[in-house]
């Protein structure tokens, strides 16, 4: 069964309102039901700084998640990137070269030069 926020301790991944109306944008158009789906975020193993961010659009939240909700949009963490992000901030940045997610996360001690990857 998944848990809510507050049931865990960790400190809460927020999002801003501006991402999650991207991020609604791109469920709805990818017709996956808003009420159930959500944006999944996570860690895995890659990049020269050792850690990389991952996100993609799940139908629902596995049984082992934390589910946090923003502005409407449902995040899902797993376990084992939960102490890696938690705090952080998805936010959603448009420039004159590019247009995209960015995680603020307070817990990253170095990143790459590309600032594809961290380290905490």
């Amino acid at each position: 069964m998944s848990t809510t926020a507050e049931e865990n301790e960790p400190p809460e991944i927020k999002v801003s309102e501006t991402a999650s109306e991207k991020a609604l944008a791109l469920l709805e158009e990818e017709n996956l039901d808003t009420d159930t789906a959500g944006l999944r975020l996570f860690v895995q193993q890659g990049g020269c700084a050792g850690l990389s961010y991952g996100m993609r659009f799940d139908d629902s939240p596995e049984e082992d998640d934390t589910v946090y909700e923003h502005h409407s949009l449902r995040v899902f963490v797993d376990p084992a990137s939960i102490g890696y992000i938690e705090g952080s901030v998805v936010e959603y940045e448009t420039g004159l070269q590019a247009a995209g997610f960015d995680i603020e996360n307070p817990n990253v001690v170095s990143e790459c030069g590309c600032g594809e990857s961290f380290r905490t």
